[in-house]
Formats: structure tokens, sequence, C-alpha cells
């Protein structure tokens, strides 16, 4: 199931993929359990079994380094009291409810410098151009992901590109240097990095590949 550059590597203590995927996908449930909803607690924050497939499946197309450094990063947040998944959310305002975010968010969370936005632009770029690839092969999973761009945003749906650079302005500079290079590394080796990650959800979910999960759909 896992699709990382090298499903057995270790981290410089000895920690695999699945154990370092467990242990953050446990950390930010901490953390969305500590998430407030302008309208009140969120369906999804009760179902930790969907939490844990759609996080686990992204997390085990990442190297150790990658995630040794996520997993810090995480840990920092909890002692400082910040929430990342908190953070997360706030930021996809932006696009999603651009007064509010102007007014009660942006002063009060990290800025990012120009340069690492500009990083963080390619870097999506790269993405969305393998979201829009892989709806394309599988039209019918496609169309159960959320909308491509963050042109189709609206109040209620939040596109992929919106939600990854809400996500990706939430790392360290060392976690996102070690994102931006994994996601060379896959572009270098002609790989699909939503395909990875929607071929473990998939499998996670009892499909025994994409093309048996398309034909289910």
């Amino acid at each position: 199931m896992v699709d990382a550059m090298d499903d057995m590597a270790y981290d410089e203590v000895g920690e695999t993929v699945e154990s370092l995927t467990e242990r953050i996908v446990a950390l930010e449930w901490d953390q969305f359990q500590r998430t407030e909803n302008e309208g009140g607690r969120a369906s999804c924050q009760g179902n930790w079994p969907v939490f844990r497939q759609m996080r686990s499946s992204q997390f085990l197309t990442w190297p150790p380094d990658l995630l040794a450094s996520y997993r810090d990063d995480l840990v920092e947040a909890d002692r400082v009291g910040r929430n990342l998944v908190t953070e997360k959310y706030a930021r996809m305002m932006a696009s999603t409810a651009p007064v509010e975010y102007r007014e009660r968010i942006e002063p009060y969370i990290p800025r990012l410098s120009a340069d690492r936005i500009a990083r963080q632009e390619r870097v999506i770029g790269v993405q969305v151009a393998w979201a829009a690839a892989f709806r394309e092969r599988w039209p019918k999973l496609g169309m159960a992901m959320r909308v491509l761009t963050t042109a189709e945003d609206t109040p209620e749906d939040t596109s992929f590109e919106t939600y990854l650079r809400g996500e990706l302005g939430t790392y360290s500079e060392a976690t996102f240097a070690r994102y931006e290079r994994m996601v060379d590394d896959w572009s270098a080796a002609g790989r699909n990095l939503t395909e990875a990650t929607v071929r473990n959800t998939v499998v996670m979910g009892g499909f025994a590949d994409l093309d048996e999960a398309e034909a289910a759909q």
C-alpha cells in the first residue's frame, strides 16, 4: 500500500514510514478535536476512521525525513499553544471568506515571506497538474474529490488547490524544504503524488487497486 520512494526506509532513530504516520495522524486528530467552528462542532470531527484513512493515505507517500520533520512541527505547536490544523483552515479562508480573513485572521497568524509564497505556488502548480491528470485517467474517482482550483472555491466548497495552499502554509521552513524536495523528486521520476495518495485511500477502503475502485463507482 505504501507508495513512498522507499517504503522500508527508516528515519534517523529507526522509525518506519508507518510508525511515523500513526504518530502524526494522532497528533493532528488531537489538534482537530480542539479546532472550533463558527457553526459548532463539525460532524467529521467525530469520525476517526475516515480521518485516519484520509490523512494516512497522504502521509504514507512521504519519506521518513519529511514525516519526522512534520511530526516535530506538530509537537512544537502543542508546546507553544499553536494549532496547525486550525491554522490550516484559517488560511483557506483567504479564498473562501477573504474579507473575514483580512480582518480577523491574517493579522494573527505567521506571515509568510515572498520567497516562501513563490516556492509554495510552484509546488502547488505541480500538484494541481497531477490532480488534473488523475481525474482524466480515473474520472469517476475524480468526481468524488474536491473541486480542483481556487477559482472554483465557494463559501461551502474548498478546492484541492486552496486546501493544499492552506496546509503548506502551516509547515515550518525545514518541513516545507523537505516537502518541496519530495515533489521535485516525484516529478523528476515521472510519478504522480495524487495517484499514489488515492491508491492508498482505496486500498485502505478494501479495493485491490484504482481500476477496481473506479469500476465500483
